[in-house]
């Protein structure tokens, strides 16, 4: 399994692209940041965001895309521009075909580090021994990109099987409910027979 991990931001939008399953040794292909300027239009920063994150879909050719999940924060302002930063990324999956799957931050640091309370520094500190690195990646968003790729190895396995699991609960409630509105043969021969009884009582 290849996923493109992406902790977006306006400034600078993490990127992290991490190869293999869950239970054994996980593999780096790539980390960067795309940056743009802050005091640039809001719309000229949007496109250089795509085209960034269009390069490393070209490039590494992710069967998933792991997008950090916009949680509330009291400055406004920070929320909107990682939202839209993150609405950019979902956009240039979806467009491919590409699985798109949200992990909030206390999900992406407990797998990592066990605790959904962990620092950026405890969390650069086990992205580097998990994907066995020289060093932390730099700045902080890039190891944040490739937590949330390793957080979708470990999960997907227990994410598809629930998934799979509700669609499986949703096929059998549907096939009750046709059940119940399609009437049997025996069901039937019933109103068959029942229909020329009253039929000859109100004769009668």
């Amino acid at each position: 399994m290849r996923v493109l991990g992406v902790d977006p931001g306006l400034t600078r939008c993490g990127v992290g692209v991490v190869e293999g399953v869950a239970g054994r040794p996980l593999t780096m292909r790539g980390v960067g940041v795309v940056r743009t300027p802050a005091d640039a239009e809001l719309g000229h920063r949007l496109v250089a965001i795509e085209r960034g994150i269009e390069q490393w879909l070209d490039e590494h050719r992710p069967e998933f895309v792991a997008v950090e999940r916009v949680f509330s924060q009291h400055n406004v302002r920070t929320v909107m521009g990682t939202a839209q930063a993150s609405a950019v990324a979902m956009l240039c999956a979806s467009r491919r075909g590409i699985p798109v799957a949200l992990h909030t931050p206390s999900e992406v640091k407990a797998a990592v580090t066990g605790s959904g309370r962990a620092d950026k520094a405890q969390v650069g500190a086990m992205v580097t021994r998990l994907l066995r690195l020289d060093a932390p990646p730099k700045p902080a968003d890039a190891a944040d990109a490739l937590a949330l790729a390793i957080c979708h190895i470990w999960r997907a396995p227990a994410q598809n099987r629930l998934q799979q699991a509700v669609a499986q609960n949703r096929l059998q409630q549907a096939v009750a409910a046709h059940a119940a509105r399609t009437p049997t043969p025996q069901t039937r021969q019933t109103a068959q027979t029942a229909k020329p009884a009253a039929q000859k009582g109100r004769t009668a």
